[in-house]
Parts: C-alpha cells; structure tokens; sequence
C-alpha cells in the first residue's frame, strides 16, 4: 500500500470562438493552466466539415478552439475574462479583422450549466464595464458536436511564423 495520496487532479474543457482561431490558439496555448489546444468546427449543421466547408457560412460551424485546463490553476471565468475577452474584438459581428463571415464569429459554446451562467456573467460585467466602445456581440451557442481540423491547421503559426493573424492582447 502506498502512503502517496490519491490523484486528485482534474482537468475541465472549454469550447470558444473568436475569429481565426490559428490566432486564438497561438495566444491562449502558452497560458498557465492551459494543458491542450485543438482548433475545429462546431456550431453548424453539417456533419465532418472541412476548412473549405466552413466558409461563406456554408455550414454554419465556427472556427473555434477546444482547450483542455486544469482549473485548479486557470478558472473558467478566468479563461473568459483574462484572456477570451482580450485576445480578440467581441463587439464586431461575425468579423475579425480582415476575416468575415459566420465562421468568424464570436461565441461561447458551454459544456456545462455553470459554465453557461459563468459565460452569462462575464459577459454582463465586461458588457457593463464599456472597455470596449460597442455593445458585445459574442453568442452563447449550444455545445454541439466537435469536428477537429485538418492537421495542417493544428498549431499552424508554430509551424508557420510569419502566417497571419488578427489577434493580439488586449489591455
């Protein structure tokens, strides 16, 4: 019998979407707490999407970001606040930068009822606090199937450093 205490780390899974998210991932991986990024699909309507799918809204999924973390060192509300909130613009509609469209929107797919409220909270406050000029368009989405990416998007400015992004923190 072992005197060393039982395991109790647990890790927790967020699902957002703030633009291209070759640029939400390149920011948010580095993060402390942060254990695992995947970039996909989810929110639309068509099964198996590709890149090319998502586009032109022919989907209607996002391009998103599942992130797996331990919250014993970064909270879901943290992720939200600290980071989801400033690494991309939430007031600007289905665009980032130079990239539009549905794909491109902005939203927060919970993967459970306090995770949902927690979203409803943060964007209340920073909605309230007018750090940004315009009203926050981020929607709150059902968490719907994941679709990962095609390979050659995972960790794509690691692999592509000169690749474009629109993301940036912001204070």
């Amino acid at each position: 019998m072992s005197d060393q205490p039982a395991s109790t780390s647990r890790t927790d899974v967020a699902v957002l979407a703030g633009g291209c998210f070759w640029g939400v991932e390149e920011i948010v991986r580095d993060v402390a707490g942060v254990l695992e990024t995947d970039v996909g699909y989810t929110g639309g309507w068509l099964e198996n999407p590709t890149y090319h799918d998502t586009h032109d809204s022919k989907s209607g999924h996002a391009e998103a970001i599942r992130i797996t973390f331990d919250p014993a060192v970064l909270s879901y509300e943290e992720l939200l606040e600290k980071w989801f909130f400033k690494l991309h613009d939430p007031t600007t509609l289905n665009r980032q930068g130079n990239d539009v469209g549905t794909q491109y929107r902005s939203a927060i797919f919970p993967q459970s009822p306090a995770q949902r409220e927690t979203a409803e909270q943060v964007i209340a406050r920073i909605d309230a606090s007018r750090v940004w000029p315009r009203p926050i368009t981020t929607s709150i989405e059902p968490a719907g199937t994941w679709y990962s990416a095609e390979t050659y998007h995972q960790d794509y400015l690691r692999k592509n450093p000169n690749g474009y992004t629109c993301h940036f923190m912001r204070e």
